[in-house]
């Protein structure tokens, strides 16, 4: 899901440190009100993550902030405004994996906001905490299916875009999850952006492709886009759409 954690945005929060300059002056003119509004256009998702992962969603895109002169050095995840602590909601999704020992998780950390090296110290000693032995380390992409991750034991893939993914062992480097992003609500151009991405590109087996009607990386994807789940999943590898006809 897109922007997964902000069916929690706190309007009583800061603003946050990647808005431009003319969002923080907007805020701080109008206030609570000004808040209020950004919240709708914010707010991607109605639900936690619980409920997602109930309804089906394993990947989760993820951008985490320190909040401004926080003396707690504290981790949230943020989309202008402020969100649920990073702890809380990484606290969810493992409680539902240990009800669900076949399920695997997809944890795209791709966007970093006012984080230093010991905020991204405290992240990576907050997922050994929390995931221990569900953590996927980083290994050829080709053996990752679904049955060598049963055998291991393993539910949590986790993709970090920053050079701390180069030192540690179960943090996949960002380049290993590319998310095509068209930045357009106009439906034609979202298509060819969509076509050209995958024309321009060699896409591989460790590639995820995310189509305006949603799919599920556990099986393959029908003319919708919806993820359907096949026979023969269990030794599959994550599928990739073909590359079209020109």
């Amino acid at each position: 899901s897109h922007d997964s954690f902000s069916f929690y945005i706190d309007e009583a929060s800061p603003v946050g440190p990647e808005q431009p300059e003319t969002v923080q002056n907007f805020v701080s003119v109008f206030g609570t009100v000004a808040k209020k509004l950004m919240r709708k256009w914010l707010a991607t998702q109605t639900m936690n993550f619980t409920s997602q992962l109930e309804a089906g969603i394993r990947f989760f895109d993820l951008r985490i902030s320190t909040k401004p002169r926080d003396p707690d050095n504290e981790l949230y995840f943020a989309h202008g405004l402020f969100s649920a602590t990073v702890r809380e909601g990484l606290e969810q999704i493992s409680s539902f994996l240990s009800g669900h020992a076949k399920e695997v998780v997809f944890l795209d950390f791709n966007h970093f906001y006012g984080v230093q090296n010991l905020h991204h110290e405290k992240l990576v000693a907050m997922l050994k905490e929390v995931f221990g032995e569900k953590l996927c380390p980083v290994v050829f992409a080709q053996e990752v299916t679904l049955k060598y991750l049963w055998e291991k034991e393993y539910q949590v893939l986790v993709f970090y875009h920053h050079p701390m993914a180069l030192e540690v062992p179960f943090l996949w480097p960002g380049q290993m999850m590319p998310a095509p992003w068209a930045n357009t609500t106009d439906p034609e151009k979202l298509v060819q952006f969509l076509q050209a991405s995958v024309t321009d590109r060699r896409f591989e087996e460790r590639d995820i492709l995310c189509f305006p009607g949603g799919s599920n990386a556990k099986g393959e994807y029908s003319d919708e886009g919806r993820g359907q789940r096949t026979e023969g999943d269990n030794n599959r590898k994550v599928h990739t759409p073909e590359r079209p006809k020109k």
